[in-house]
């Protein structure tokens, strides 16, 4: 898959994030029949104190708001990172449909990497996933920004 238009919202959201002094990770999620950005953001977890509030979980939780329910089964994620074993299993539990994301976590990735949710007999649902769209632009901007910080 060549980049979009989606994961580039979801490169402006990392570094929105980043500028507020966040781990510079961004998350989209999209109608997959319409193409509309449906949610969007960046980490949270310091500016909102919560260990949950990682991009892929706000845009869950705006996108299950507007749609008045928890299936999100008509919708892709567009993510810059790998996502998270906790966010692996919200996604499954969304039912989303497809997984976009740019650069893999080896260390804290929940997909591909670590717990591969996907992969367990008690996940019911297991959405498409494209690995790589935008790696070495992700790889880049996290290297950067843990660079300044050691």
């Amino acid at each position: 898959m060549k980049p979009s238009p989606h994961m580039d919202r979801a490169f402006a959201e990392a570094e929105q994030a980043q500028a507020r002094g966040e781990v510079p990770i961004g998350a989209v999620l999209v109608d997959a029949t319409t193409g509309a950005v449906v949610a969007a953001d960046g980490n949270r977890v310091i500016e909102q104190h919560d260990p949950t509030a990682h991009a892929e979980m706000l845009a869950l939780r705006a996108a299950a708001a507007r749609f008045g329910s928890e299936r999100l089964s008509h919708l892709d994620l567009y993510v810059t990172l790998e996502p998270c074993a906790m966010c692996a299993a919200a996604l499954a539990l969304a039912r989303v449909r497809r997984i976009v994301y740019a650069a893999p976590d080896p260390k804290g990735g929940g997909i591909d990497h670590g717990a591969r949710i996907f992969e367990q007999a008690t996940t019911h649902h297991r959405p498409e996933i494209v690995a790589g769209v935008g790696e070495a632009r992700a790889a880049e901007l996290l290297r950067r920004f843990f660079q300044v910080r050691r």
